[in-house]
Order: C-alpha cells, then sequence, then structure tokens
C-alpha cells in the first residue's frame, strides 16, 4: 500500500510525514488569501479535500494534516501540540513559544511540491518500539504517629518543599522567557532593525517618506491609509510580524521630526498604520480557544469588516485627542 511522503528541504526541519491516501480526511491551507500549491499537491496525492484556513476550519478530528508559511510565531507549534501533522513552506526549525511540541514525527519544514511524492509503505523506515515498562508496586510504608518533639521539624520540612517547588516554577518560567527571546523576540528585533536600515540607507526610504508626508500631514489622508490598511483581503498579508507597520512608523516618526509632518498627527498615524495587526492570527487565535468551524469562518470575516469600520473611527478619535497638545 503506498502513502505520501512529505519530504524536508534542504534547510529545512524534520526526516519526513507520511500521510494515508483515501482517508477522507482534509488539508488545511493557512498561508492566506489563496491555497498555496503545495497544499493542492497533498489535497491531489492523498485524494483529500483541501480548505482555507481563513475561510474555514474543520475540527480537529478530520484534520489530516495542516500547511502553514510561519516564520517562528505561535502557528509553529500549535497545531503540532493538537497532535496535527504540520507541513511548513518555509525553513523553520523548532521555534516559537511552542516549541517543545515540535519534533520529527509532527512538523516538517522548507517543504516544496517536488518533495511531495507516492512511495510504498515498506520503504519508510520503521519506527523505534518504546519498552512499556510496569511500574513495581510502592513498598508499604510503616504509619508512625508524630510526636510534640518532630512536629516541628515535619513543618519546617513542609515549609521547605513548599518554597522549593515555587522556585522551581519561577527557574523554570525564567529559563522559558529567556529561551522565547533568544528563539523569537531577538532575531525578529534584529530582522526589523536590519530592515529599518535598509529602508533608510536607501532611496527606498525617501520614496517612502515622499509618499506618506502628504497622507500623513492631514486628517483625510490618515483616514484613507487606515482604509487601505484596513481592506479584508489586504490586511492579511500586511500583518504578519508587524514588520511593515514598523518600518512605516519609522518613516513617519523621522518625518514629523525634521518637521514635515505636524507632531499634532503623531497619535493619529499610530492608529491609521496599526489598523492591520492581528489579522493574520484571527484564524490561529480562534484554534486556540477550539472555536467551532462555524464560528472560526464568521469570525474572521467579522474582525476583518470591523477593523476596516474602526479603523478610520481610531484615527478620528487620536486626532481629537490630539488637539490641542502641541
Amino acid at each position: 500500500m503506498n502513502v505520501v511522503n512529505v519530504a524536508p528541504g534542504s534547510e529545512g526541519y524534520g526526516s519526513g510525514l507520511a500521510l494515508p491516501i483515501g482517508s477522507g480526511l482534509k488539508v488545511v491551507s493557512l498561508t492566506g488569501r489563496e491555497i498555496h500549491p503545495v497544499a493542492r499537491r497533498l489535497g491531489e496525492l492523498t485524494q483529500s479535500e483541501v480548505i482555507n484556513g481563513f475561510q474555514a476550519v474543520p475540527p480537529d478530528e478530520e484534520t489530516l494534516c495542516v500547511v502553514i508559511n510561519c516564520g517562528g510565531s505561535l502557528r509553529c507549534g500549535l497545531y503540532p501540540k493538537k497532535g496535527i501533522k504540520t507541513i511548513n513552506v518555509l525553513p523553520t526549525g523548532q521555534a516559537g513559544p511552542l516549541a517543545q511540541f515540535i519534533n520529527a514525527g509532527n512538523y516538517v519544514s522548507d517543504v516544496r511540491e517536488a518533495q511531495i511524492t507516492r512511495i510504498p509503505r515498506e520503504t519508510l523506515a520503521s519506527e523505534p518500539q518504546t519498552a512499556i515498562v510496569e511500574p513495581s508496586p510502592p513498598a508499604a510504608r510503616l504509619q508512625s504517629v508524630p510526636t510534640p518533639g518532630n512536629m516541628l521539624i515535619l513543618a519546617v520540612e513542609k515549609l521547605g518543599n513548599k518554597t522549593g517547588h515555587v522556585i522551581a516554577l519561577l527557574f523554570a518560567a525564567s529559563r522559558e522567557a529567556v529561551d522565547v527571546s533568544l528563539r523569537t523576540v531577538i532575531p525578529f528585533m534584529a530582522f526589523v532593525s536590519v530592515l529599518i536600515a535598509i529602508v533608510q540607507a536607501t532611496s527606498l526610504g525617501n520614496v517612502i517618506a515622499h509618499a506618506l508626508t502628504p497622507m500623513a500631514n492631514s486628517l483625510w489622508g490618515l483616514l484613507l491609509l487606515s482604509a487601505i490598511c484596513g481592506i479584508p483581503f489586504l490586511s492579511p498579508i500586511l500583518g504578519p510580524g508587524a514588520a511593515i507597520t514598523q518600518v512605516v512608523g519609522v518613516m513617519i516618526g523621522t518625518q514629523i521630526g525634521l518637521g514635515h509632518i505636524s507632531p499634532a498627527f503623531a497619535l493619529p498615524a499610530l492608529f491609521a498604520i496599526n489598523v492591520q495587526v492581528g489579522c493574520d492570527f484571527v484564524p490561529v487565535g480562534l484554534s486556540m480557544q477550539e472555536a467551532k468551524p462555524e464560528t472560526i469562518a464568521s469570525g474572521v470575516s467579522a474582525f476583518l469588516l470591523s477593523r476596516q469600520l474602526t479603523g478610520p473611527l481610531a484615527v478620528m478619535i487620536g486626532w481629537v485627542f490630539s488637539l490641542g497638545l502641541f
């Protein structure tokens, strides 16, 4: 019997995933507004229905695998945590806040269409079987009645155990926080810093500044900018990592510092360029809360439309509160 083998790319993570053919389960594409070619290829070879996760998400028990394009955020580990095989088209390894759930048995990255093939099941390497050791019955303990002399010792011992548990918990939390910072936060900060430096050092920065100055120097221009950023099919593309928001924010801040834009427009400009933030995370966030597929299908559209409506409203509120500040 044949299976579909999904092999990692040259820079990818994992040893390959084996997917059954004709299982009746669904392939979910969470890569944007369009279904990714890798997801289409998987659907053809596994004879499964392919669904765009930004429009409808099937229940976990009806999901064969999930195709993502995550560079190291929460999506990388969300579906491995649920036990769903995850295929990342980007060369991302064990990264993100849920990296501890990612392993070679449920995750593969840097996948292209050419790496998805049908092979006989017998050619797959047999997985090692883990021996199950039955625990030996605990030895019977003699029950002793504490005397008044050692009750203080027992109390101190219990207090020490509780204190040790709290210290261990705080240490584990600190270690995880540092690990997340080293794996996710600091690399992303370096990426944004390099991106901003490239934009400022080239003529691209001047082009962006000249294009944004007329829009950011008037209320109507900021309303137009917020409406553009809030377009439902555009906001999920602009949202990931808020990188575009940070670059545009630096450009507008520089123009304010040079005196080309009035400081009174700093607050409404902040709301105008942040309309799209979080729009790419809506399906993932609803899935984390174990929302029903109908809720996800309706919630994503409702959220994107509400952002387009509330974006200009937020700009107006920011403009009102900035009156008289400068």
